[in-house]
C-alpha cells in the first residue's frame, strides 16, 4: 500500500467542551471538526504530557516524555536533545515532503536553533518564534513597523515580530490563522510526487483572542479592543488581569469567533486532502479558562494536573483504514503521535514512550498505556487504569498560578476514581491506601527511569 499523506493539526488551548458535535454548548459552530469526528475517530481518553504548551510540544513532536531533558515546567522547556529524531526527520528519512506551519514554542527558541522547524526534519516553513513572546503570537500583525509602532516592551508582549520563512524574516500584516491555513493548502498542493507531512500549528485559541478583523468585530458585532501599550496602563499585570476570566467583557464571545475561523481552515484543510490521508486533530494542552474556553465535565483548566489541564480533544481519521463516527475510551497520549504516524508511514520509531495506537483507534486492539505521567517538579500526577493520583504544593507557583492566572490547583493530594467521576470531586484517598502506595511507587520508578531525582513530597 502506497505511504499516507500525513496533516497534524494542533490547535492552543482549546476546551474540551468547546466542539459543536459534544451538544454541550449551542453557540459552538465549529462544523470541520464535527465532520473529521463523523468521518474518523475520536478519543475521549486522550492526554498531552503537560498541562503547558512547551513540554508538552516537545513530547509531541518527539514521542518521549521531555522529563528525560528534564523539562517540567516553563523555565526548564527545552527541544529535545539532538541525537532524538522528531518525527519530521522519522518522515523525511522515509521518503517524505514535510512542511511546517504556525506557532513553535519548545522553550527559549533562538533564529538557526535545532528547535526551528527547519533544522529538524520540515523543508518548507513559515513559523513564529512564540518562546520569544510568552508563548503568543500576534492574531494580526507580525512585521517591523509593528515592533517600531508598539515599542518595547509592548512589542515583546503582544508577539509582533516577523515570521520566518527557514531562518529568513517574513513580514505578515493580515489574520494569521487564514495566513496558516492558506499556506499549508499550497503545501498540500504542490506538484510533488512524494506523500506529505504538513503539520499545521494554528496560534489559535491561545489568548488575545479579540484580535480578530476589523470585518469579523463588524460581522459579530463586538468592538475593538486595545492591546497593551505602557501609555494606555502602565502595568501588564494589571492590564492582563482585565483581558481575562472573569473581567474581560465580551470575552468568550471573542474565544469562539476564534475557534470558528480557525474551524473554517481546518475546513478548507479538509476539502483539499484525498482519501490517500491520515488527519490527526489535538490540542497541545487543556482548555484555558482563563482565555473563556470550557472543559466540562472535566475539573480544571491549563497549568493543573486535573484532567481539564492535560485531558484534550483528540481525533484521527484515515478513510478506509479507521471506521467512522467511532468513539473510543483507551488511556491514548500525544507521546503516540510519533510511533502511530511512523508506523503508518513504514518508517520505525525506536526509544520512545509512546505506542502505536492505529490497531486501537480501528477497534483491532485494546491496546492503551498502562499508565501515564505528568511531573511539573511542584505538582505531579499518574493514571493507571481508572486511578488517577496527585499532589500539588502549595508554593509560590501555586500561588502565583491561582492569583495570575486564576487558575484553581488543589493541594496536597488527590485520588480519583475517572470511571464514576471524571470530575474529580471525590477524594478515595483514605479509603483506598493500597492504590495510593502503588501509584505511588509506579511514578517514583518512572521518576527513576526519565532521570528525575525521588520526591520530597510527605506521603499521604
Amino acid at each position: 500500500m502506497p505511504s499516507p499523506n500525513i496533516l497534524l493539526i494542533v490547535s492552543d488551548d482549546h476546551g474540551y467542551a468547546d466542539r459543536g458535535g459534544l451538544g454541550i454548548h449551542p453557540d459552538v459552530r465549529t462544523p470541520a471538526l464535527d465532520r473529521l469526528a463523523a468521518e474518523g475517530v475520536s478519543c475521549t481518553d486522550a492526554y498531552v504530557t503537560a498541562p503547558i504548551c512547551s513540554p508538552s510540544r516537545a513530547a509531541i513532536i518527539s514521542g518521549r516524555y521531555q522529563q528525560r531533558w528534564g523539562g517540567q515546567w516553563f523555565d526548564s522547556a527545552a527541544f529535545p536533545p539532538d541525537d532524538v529524531p522528531t518525527l519530521a526527520e522519522l518522515l523525511r528519512d522515509a521518503g517524505y515532503r514535510t512542511g511546517y506551519f504556525g506557532k513553535v514554542h519548545y522553550g527559549g527558541e533562538s533564529v538557526g536553533d535545532r528547535a526551528c522547524p527547519p533544522h529538524h526534519g520540515f523543508e518548507e516553513t513559515l513559523y513564529g518564534l512564540a518562546g520569544q513572546s510568552f508563548g503568543r503570537l500576534n492574531y494580526l500583525h507580525h512585521s517591523e513597523a509593528a515592533v517600531e509602532s508598539y515599542g518595547q516592551p509592548a512589542a515583546h508582549h503582544m508577539a509582533v515580530q516577523p515570521l520566518l520563512s527557514g531562518d529568513v524574516p517574513v513580514e505578515h500584516e493580515g489574520f494569521l490563522t487564514a495566513e496558516l491555513g492558506r499556506r499549508a493548502t499550497e503545501f498540500i498542493d504542490a506538484d510533488d510526487e512524494r506523500p506529505y507531512f504538513c503539520m499545521v500549528a494554528f496560534n489559535a485559541v491561545h489568548n488575545f483572542c479579540w484580535q480578530l478583523p476589523d470585518s469579523e468585530l463588524e460581522a459579530r458585532g463586538l468592538p475593538a479592543f486595545r492591546d497593551w501599550t505602557p501609555e494606555v496602563n502602565e502595568s501588564f499585570p494589571e492590564w492582563y488581569d482585565d483581558v481575562i476570566v472573569p473581567n474581560l467583557p465580551h470575552g468568550r464571545e471573542y474565544y469562539l469567533a476564534q475557534l470558528e475561523l480557525m474551524d473554517a481552515e481546518i475546513g478548507r484543510l479538509l476539502d483539499q486532502v484525498g482519501e490517500d490521508t491520515i488527519v490527526v486533530y489535538v490540542t497541545d494542552n487543556g482548555g484555558s479558562t482563563c482565555n473563556f474556553g470550557d472543559n466540562t465535565p472535566l475539573r480544571g483548566t491549563k497549568y493543573t494536573l486535573w484532567d481539564g489541564g492535560i485531558r484534550i480533544p483528540m481525533i484521527w481519521r484515515w478513510p478506509g483504514q479507521l471506521p467512522a463516527g467511532r468513539r473510543t475510551d483507551a488511556v491514548v497520549s500525544t507521546l503516540d503521535l510519533v510511533p502511530t504516524l511512523a508506523a503508518a508511514a513504514g518508517a520505525r520509531a525506536d526509544g520512545v514512550d509512546g505506542l502505536d495506537i492505529l490497531p486501537t483507534l480501528a477497534g483491532e486492539s485494546d491496546t492503551q498505556h498502562e499508565a501515564l505521567h505528568w511531573d511539573c517538579e511542584f505538582q505531579w500526577a499518574v493514571r493507571s487504569g481508572p486511578w488517577k493520583l496527585s499532589w500539588v504544593a502549595d508554593d509560590e507557583n501555586t500561588q502565583h498560578l491561582r492569583s495570575y492566572e486564576h487558575a484553581p490547583m488543589g493541594e496536597g493530594w488527590f485520588l480519583a476514581n475517572l470511571s464514576d467521576d471524571v470530575a474529580e470531586q471525590t477524594n478515595h484517598l483514605s479509603a483506598q491506601p493500597e492504590v495510593v502506595a502503588r501509584l505511588r511507587d509506579l511514578h517514583a520508578a518512572w521518576r527513576a527511569d526519565v532521570g528525575l531525582h525521588p520526591h520530597q513530597t510527605v506521603s499521604p
